[in-house]
């Protein structure tokens, strides 16, 4: 092993939305003006912060059950459309990159990993969010479902994302169920940080490895490497 560079060989692949980037605020914003333009009231945050994950009709549908409203598929489609409009526009507004991160991917990168963004997320969403939050610098490639052959949990998906390295050398770092079934799928190690927006918390999810955010996250990928007998 390098000592001074101990993750050369490694990749770390990297969830988006709730894992590096706070991103609820211009989401549930965006939805909401994707609602008030239909005529209806706009939805507390904590009724849909924990189905980002589960994409952005997730949010709509949610917000119409708890206002009582029963729409029709294609009123949701409607809905949709203006909705990600609304989005692309104002993607960076409110959201933030969460405390910590920029100093372990760095600290990630001096240890010689390779890092990648593996996200549900679609392209034209994700790439203005890293280069205008000034994290594109850190990763050597971006994963979304429409340049992969499949979303997660599919394993296709973290496959692609932590490519050439197999998936003993590599870690899917998420904040969801959907991420964690995904490492699961691809037979790779996952850890889930619990300031995300999972709808099962991720400490009850069994035999994941948890951290409350990214302080201690990058010497807990070396301790993983260092422990884990090689595959």
């Amino acid at each position: 092993m390098n000592l001074m560079k101990p993750l050369t060989g490694k990749v770390i692949a990297f969830d988006l939305d709730g894992t590096l980037v706070d991103t609820a605020p211009d989401l549930i914003a965006s939805m909401n003006f994707a609602m008030h333009s239909a005529g209806y009231p706009a939805t507390p945050d904590k009724i849909v912060r924990n189905k980002i994950g589960l994409g952005a009709k997730a949010l709509l549908v949610a917000a119409h059950k708890y206002h009582q409203i029963n729409p029709s598929t294609a009123q949701i489609d409607a809905m949709l459309a203006g909705f990600l409009d609304d989005y692309a526009k104002h993607s960076t507004k409110r959201s933030r990159v969460f405390s910590g991160a920029i100093s372990c991917l760095q600290s990630l990168k001096d240890k010689g990993a390779k890092l990648t963004i593996c996200t549900n997320k679609r392209q034209y969403l994700t790439r203005p969010i890293i280069e205008k939050l000034g994290l594109v610098r850190y990763f050597d490639d971006v994963f979304c479902p429409d340049n992969v052959a499949a979303a997660k949990p599919n394993a296709a998906h973290v496959l692609a994302a932590i490519a050439p390295a197999t998936p003993p050398n590599a870690i899917l770092i998420g904040d969801s169920e959907t991420d964690y079934m995904a490492a699961r799928n691809a037979n790779t190690a996952c850890i889930l940080l619990e300031h995300g927006y999972s709808e099962t918390p991720v400490a009850d999810l069994d035999g994941a490895h948890v951290l409350a955010g990214f302080d201690g996250l990058d010497t807990a990928i070396i301790n993983y490497f260092s422990t884990t007998p090689p595959r």
